[in-house]
């Protein structure tokens, strides 16, 4: 027999066996739906969890399958919404991340960060999107996918660091001969936020089934949906007083005045006044972010003899996303104002004066004098808090092309041993277009003006402004130009790598077994390249409301691996021993970064697991496995840089938001520290909270960082009894940890080295190094001059969670139909997060607090239930979600602003959503699917805004785990030739 024609056979019977390996949580196929375009099965074998290309090994790791039906049961517009509502997947970042969204899309197994897992296309690495290594979801060529696979565990031995918590999968057509094309459109019930996806996807084999070619193009495209178009949206709501709430940044104007704080420009303009409305930021964002993709996907394999195939991939991808958030301005920056500034009022100024000491004398003597040389002239130095609503929101566009490409050969050296080469390179490059931020030098020579038509800086292109208007207004549209600049930010990453294997058997055999001891050996290369430009504005840190600077990050690193994989099957077809196998494997791996202060390091992974079958219904399964993560780019290369972190809680604070005093002045040792930090004598009796819950952060890379390192288990059982037709349930317990994780303090953590029981000294490095604004004494301010908290990187942290996952499915003939249900559950008993060993372990697992990241229910199952008809089917989908606490125990109860009921935002009640869909064969050609999502049109939950942490608590909800769009209506069609 020829070499190849053996792995032919092997190929043809690859599809049943893999898919049995894997429980399938899927509905069922109308009866006898038309096929034109043919799907034959792959010519490549791929078991997510092995290098080992056998069709009858069955994974003894847990693996959750997603087929193509019920993506487009679910009309899914990117594979981001699909991934997030499976259980045991935490949302990341995505489509309902305005705030925090930087382009792209990630995927977060088990809570344990989206960095903590790989995401592969066929069994392979694609170009990663951007610094920290992840790749953008974005990117995945739906309507080319045949299944992903969810892979829990370690599985740094068979695809390399990062696979702590598992790997996602997505497996192409193979073989797609045909044509294929498909349209679909979605609305909500409230008229907006329509998407619209276009594929054609089309294939052919030739020279008698040698060759085959698949060609994928599309296109998707969404409408943004602002959170002011909903009720929950339309005020930001303070989550401790229910009232109304927002950012301090507002209109008119705040200015700090020693000895009192920050005051605001009185209703008549003529004075400082001690109470203020904050800025309702909510409705400006967005729940829904604008999006436009186009996609191109080719593949295509040749067999040039009997023992060698060529073949091929290439992806080439280009999206947009915008972000768009409430208008820029002047978040605290220091400023300097003539006391002869034009628009000053006379009773402002004397304020001034009366506070920094000026003599009433030398204050109106000021107010005449508008030469800089004159001796009279005098300047005070303030923070300014202004909102430039003129300018209109700060919007982010970032346009992300990728490509990646993929070549290599396969063929047999015998019969049964098989070998692969390969070789794959690939580029991602974003550019983030910045629109509509005002600039902080430009606010600065705005008010150093002593005459409303020029500036004192002598910049023809300066425009003196009114910033002490009682009214939005003081901006005039030549104001407005000459404050506003946009900037970018180029982000470009690259990944080459190359693989060898050598896979198959010896014919070696157990005495008591049918299938020989299997085995593969190969070696393997990845180079990353990561390099981060930025414009002189997006350097400096001058773009109001920013963040942060954007600095120039340029890093890399290569590795070298060697891989064995082995599966031993020790017993078959024996009374109680069925089955009885073991695999184990071992990857070494040699890294080397390309900088001095980084030697480099080496690593071992490895993993052991079993399968155990009693009987032909009933198997057993469990393994262990040590796994890394190595440091990315970011967390290598990245300079000290101060940005942005979500902070409720300052205890040198006093005043709120709305300028009411909440807290004593601090005394004795509290006061110390305070001006130890950076406050003064002056201000440290009305210092305000962080503004709109958000604080400076300082953090950056680390040269001397190391691996991460996880071990985890899982054990479980598949039961398939043939008394039950068409019953199937698998039950598997996971465990991970996690030390040396690669981690940041939390806020809190920050926060409590310093201020926690026992810690406070203005001795204690942890109180000296937060740095605080020196003109309010907060931690708020100009990054250039307030450093905030210190969120350094380090390998002290530790992370760890556990639970159960359940999938159940069955089928029947129940005569006028088939009946399918397909039940997917997780419980996760607990995942806890430890930056260092003195901070607090903090289980996030129901809980929604600042210092969690997305929402990580208890309890989360998905059930499908179908009914498969001649011509046309009708499914069911029930989503649950379990209930949250948060960790702050005195947010608002009672009936928030804008309400007229009561609500406890200490608490989310679990969540239920039903969507509903059917499926008609039209003709042979067309089928048509109408889908109807959220059906009972649920509402999110309301918890206000300052719940949880950002990117996450956004429009008084968790817009990523609950459903802020309401009901949504999908039609799609498609043809088949």
């Amino acid at each position: 027999m020829k070499t190849f024609s053996k792995r032919a056979l092997l190929r043809a019977s690859a599809a049943p066996a893999i898919l049995g390996a894997s429980l399938i949580a899927t509905a069922a196929f109308a009866q006898e739906a038309p096929q034109a375009a043919e799907v034959e099965t792959g010519d490549t074998i791929i078991v997510t969890g092995s290098l080992i290309r056998n069709p009858n090994l069955q994974s003894a790791s847990p693996v959750n399958v997603t087929t193509s039906d019920e993506i487009d049961l679910r009309q899914t517009n990117v594979a981001e919404e699909l991934l997030r509502e499976i259980p045991g997947i935490v949302p990341s970042i995505g489509s309902a991340v305005n705030n925090g969204n930087g382009g792209n899309s990630f995927v977060n197994l088990r809570g344990l960060g989206s960095n903590r897992n790989v995401v592969l296309l066929d069994g392979v690495r694609i170009v990663p999107a951007e610094l920290n290594g992840r790749f953008d979801l974005n990117n995945v060529p739906l309507a080319l996918i045949e299944r992903v696979d969810v892979l829990t565990g370690g599985a740094s031995t068979t695809y390399g660091a990062d696979a702590i918590a598992g790997v996602v999968n997505f497996i192409t057509k193979s073989d797609f001969s045909g044509l294929e094309a498909t349209a679909a459109t979605q609305i909500l019930d409230e008229g907006d936020g329509h998407t619209v996806r276009f594929d054609v996807t089309t294939g052919a084999n030739f020279d008698d089934g040698r060759g085959n070619v698949v060609l994928g193009i599309g296109y998707q495209q969404a409408d943004p949906v602002y959170q002011g178009a909903r009720k929950i949206g339309q005020n930001t709501i303070s989550s401790f007083t229910g009232q109304g709430a927002g950012s301090g940044t507002s209109v008119p104007t705040r200015f700090s005045v020693p000895g009192s704080g920050t005051l605001q420009v009185a209703p008549n303009g003529q004075s400082l006044v001690g109470t203020y409305a904050p800025f309702n930021f909510a409705p400006d964002n967005i729940f829904q972010t604008p999006f436009e993709r186009y996609n191109i996907y080719a593949a295509g394999r040749y067999e040039v003899s009997d023992a060698v195939e060529v073949y091929s991939r290439g992806l080439f991808t280009k999206n947009t996303v915008s972000t768009i958030i409430a208008p820029s301005g002047s978040f605290g920056i220091g400023v300097e104002i003539p006391l002869s500034n034009p628009y000053l009022t006379a009773g402002i100024r004397n304020q001034f004066c009366a506070a920094n000491g000026i003599s009433a004398a030398s204050c109106d003597a000021g107010a005449l004098a508008t030469d800089p040389n004159d001796p009279n002239f005098q300047t005070v130095t303030t923070a300014m808090f202004r909102r430039a609503v003129e300018v209109g929101p700060r919007i982010s566009e970032y346009t992300n092309t990728v490509f990646d490409y993929r070549l290599g050969a396969r063929g047999g050296i015998t019969d049964t041993i098989d070998w692969d080469v390969f070789g794959a390179y690939g580029e991602s490059d974003q550019v983030q277009t910045i629109k509509g931020y005002t600039l902080n030098s430009r606010v600065r020579e705005s008010l150093m003006a002593t005459n409303t038509a020029t500036c004192l800086s002598g910049n023809s292109e300066c425009v003196p402004i009114n910033w002490f208007s009682p009214t939005a207004g003081g901006i005039s549209p030549e104001g407005a130009a000459f404050l506003t600049a946009n900037s970018t930010v180029q982000t470009r990453t690259t990944l080459a790598q190359a693989r060898a294997t050598v896979t198959g058997d010896f014919g070696v055999t157990s005495p008591w077994a049918a299938q020989p001891i299997s085995f593969a050996v190969g070696g393997e290369y990845r180079k990353y390249t990561a390099r981060q430009a930025a414009d002189e504005l997006a350097r400096s840190g001058d773009l109001g409301g920013a963040g942060g600077a954007s600095p120039n990050i340029d890093g890399g690193y290569d590795v070298y691996e060697a891989i064995g994989e082995l599966v031993l099957p020790i017993v078959s077809d024996k009374p109680f021993f069925d089955e009885l196998s073991l695999q184990a494997g071992v990857r070494y791996s040699s890294y080397n970064v390309d900088a001095v202060g980084n030697p480099g390091y080496n690593t071992t992974t490895w993993k052991v697991q079993g399968t155990w079958a009693p009987t032909a219904g009933l198997s057993f399964r469990g393994g262990y496995s040590r796994a890394v993560r190595a440091p990315n780019i970011a967390e290598l290369f990245s300079p000290l840089n101060t940005g942005l972190t979500s902070l409720t809680n300052d205890p040198c604070a006093s005043i709120n938001d709305e300028g009411v005093r909440i807290a004593p002045e601090p005394t004795g040792t509290l006061r110390d520290v305070c001006i130890a930090q950076g406050a003064t004598p002056g201000n440290v009796g009305s210092i305000n909270v962080p503004i709109a819950s958000q604080a400076n952060a300082t953090s950056g890379g680390n040269l001397a960082l190391g691996p991460e390192k996880s071990n985890s288990y899982t054990i479980g059982a598949v039961f398939t009894p043939q008394f039950i037709p068409g019953f199937s349930v698998s039950v598997d317990y996971y465990n991970i940890k996690v030390s040396g994780a690669i981690t940041t303090p939390s806020p809190d953590d920050a926060i409590n080295s310093c201020f926690g029981a026992g810690n406070l000294s203005v001795s204690n490095p942890a109180c000296t190094i937060i740095r605080r604004d020196p003109n309010t004494g907060g931690l708020n301010g100009d990054p250039n001059t307030t450093p905030g908290l210190f969120t350094g990187l380090s390998n002290l942290g530790r992370l760890a969670t556990d639970g159960i996952d359940v999938i159940l499915n069955y089928r029947r003939d129940i005569g006028f139909a088939t009946l399918a249900l397909a039940a997917n559950g997780n419980w996760t008993n607990k995942s806890t997060f430890q930056s260092t060993p003195t901070d607090v372990n903090r289980d996030c697992a129901g809980m929604f607090s600042v210092n969690c990241t997305s929402l990580q229910p208890e309890f989360q199952w998905t059930v499908r239930s179908t009914l498969a008809f001649e011509n046309f089917d009708v499914s069911l989908l029930w989503r649950h979600i379990d209930g949250f606490t948060s960790e702050n125990p005195d947010l608002f109860v009672g009936t928030p602003v804008g309400y007229t009921k009561s609500e406890d935002f200490n608490t989310i009640p679990s969540y239920d959503y039903f969507d509903f869909t059917s499926r008609f064969n039209v003709s042979d050609n067309v089928t048509l699917t109408l889908t109807v999502q959220n059906m009972f049109n649920k509402k999110p939950p309301l918890v206000g805004s300052d719940a949880g942490g950002t990117a996450w608590n956004s429009g008084n909800t968790f817009p990523s785990t609950y459903d802020a769009l309401g009901r949504r209506y999908g039609a799609a069609v498609k043809l088949r030739f």
